[in-house]
């Protein structure tokens, strides 16, 4: 057990200067446990998810222990300080770390100690995480019950107050109201977290993979709402599965990161029964239950589907889904495709900006150019109110009316000295110069209709 500490003002300084956090030994993870469940008025059942166990110590003395775990899944006031949208939120939770306990020993009474033991803690947090699970954390969370705790410590040691929870609690797969809000704190683990925990493109100096994206049952059923208009490709004998419940879950599966026919079907095998009724799957009525398409069924039916038509749903799906207004239109020769004369395949794709997600893709033959294809690439799409940007070479009078009197969408594009006539009137431009539909604001923001979009002028 701990030897006590003598609390006195000069002892007070001598402990603080000298008191040391770090990950407790693995043959010390019995009276961690042990301590907490003892005196925390929590207790401890366990831990959730990746976890990391501290104790801060003085020469031989145990001072305080705490506990972090993987980030709270939902939490609203933590998500809106950060900027997140449903699909960045799952890539990027598990950049986030909860301390779940901290716990000063009992008969300990020295000033500033909580506080300097967690700036000592959040110091080496980021790097002991990767070193354990190969990522670093960008943000440190916590939950402090009011009014039984003021939460001083945590402010002390600068950490934020960004909201209050609703007073839900977590068991299982259900929440439950227990009704005491607490308070939410968050704590940066670097100087620009907020925009690299929001930015959907991951940042350069990242080399570890983010989490896969899982669509909700919500987002499947819209999802296979979108697909069900398909015709399926399948002759009638000895179909069991529906063509529109198979792509479904393929498509779900694949967005989730799986690659291959065996992991999609492995993927479909570990859906509950309600998700497969939710999304129409076979039922058996002999073992009176849902069965999911087995790989043979999934790969017969992704081999044999018109691609064309479940892109085109796909994509409409995503643009319904995605918060992204911007669409980049750029092409690309495909590395190591050639046709059978020997010459390169050029693919021209619409993506979403933020996301990065194809929505729709065209091949551009070999005796044209990406010009003409820019207006069958969008046939399909519903892209009313969405802006599109392309570079230079989509700068035409065509496509630009195309863009806006076709499809009712907004365009962005470049001009350069090629077009030097168009170059010099933009040049020229003020204010004055553009039409009472829209203006142009102090800040440099084009506003046209509903759409904003921000443009910098150079003469």
């Amino acid at each position: 057990m701990n030897r006590k500490i003598q609390a006195t003002p000069y002892h007070h300084k001598q402990v603080l200067a000298g008191v040391n956090v770090r990950p407790i030994y693995p043959y010390e993870r019995e009276r961690w446990d042990h301590l907490v469940r003892k005196f925390h008025y929590l207790s401890l059942k366990s831990l959730v998810g990746k976890t990391l166990r501290y104790v801060a110590v003085f020469e031989d003395c145990w001072l305080a222990l705490l506990g972090w775990q993987a980030a709270a899944l939902k939490c609203k006031s933590r998500d809106n300080w950060i900027g997140w949208d449903s699909i960045t939120h799952y890539q990027r939770l598990n950049l986030v770390a909860n301390n779940t306990r901290f716990l000063i020993l009992p008969d300990l009474y020295i000033k500033n100690l909580a506080s300097k033991i967690l700036s000592l803690n959040l110091k080496r947090l980021s790097a002991d995480w990767k070193k354990i699970y190969g990522h670093p954390v960008l943000l440190a969370e916590t939950f402090v019950e009011t009014p039984r705790f003021t939460g001083a410590c945590y402010r002390a040691a600068n950490w934020k107050v960004v909201g209050q929870t609703k007073g839900f609690s977590k068991n299982g797969n259900k929440y439950f109201h227990h009704g005491l809000p607490k308070q939410v704190l968050v704590y940066p683990l670097h100087p620009k977290t907020k925009q690299r925990l929001a930015d959907p493109n991951p940042h350069p100096s990242w080399r570890w993979p983010m989490q896969k994206c899982s669509l909700t049952p919500k987002q499947m059923e819209e999802l296979l709402v979108e697909l069900r208009k398909l015709p399926d490709c399948r002759k009638p004998q000895g179909v069991r599965h529906p063509y529109f419940s198979v792509l479904t879950i393929s498509l779900a599966a694949i967005l989730g990161g799986t690659r291959t026919y065996i992991a999609i079907a492995e993927w479909a095998g570990r859906l509950t029964q309600n998700q497969l009724s939710r999304l129409r799957a076979y039922y058996n009525r002999k073992k009176k239950k849902y069965i999911p398409p087995s790989e043979p069924t999934i790969r017969r039916v992704l081999q044999n589907a018109d691609v064309d038509c479940v892109e085109s749903c796909l994509g409409q799906w995503l643009l319904k889904n995605s918060p992204d207004n911007a669409i980049a239109v750029d092409g690309k020769t495909i590395k190591g495709a050639r046709r059978d004369n020997g010459t390169k395949v050029h693919l021209l794709s619409a993506f979403l900006q933020q996301q990065a997600v194809t929505v729709s893709q065209v091949e551009v033959g070999e005796k044209t150019n990406e010009i003409p294809m820019i207006q069958p690439l969008p046939d399909n799409l519903n892209i009313e109110g969405t802006v599109v940007t392309a570079d230079a070479l989509h700068t035409q009078v065509k496509t630009a009316k195309y863009i806006v009197e076709d499809k009712h969408a907004d365009y962005l594009f470049i001009v350069k000295e090629n077009q030097k006539n168009l170059l010099d009137d933009i040049a020229q431009l003020d204010e004055n110069d553009f039409p009472p539909s829209g203006s142009i604001n102090r800040q440099g923001t084009w506003s046209s209709g509903n759409q904003n979009l921000t443009s910098n002028y150079h003469s």
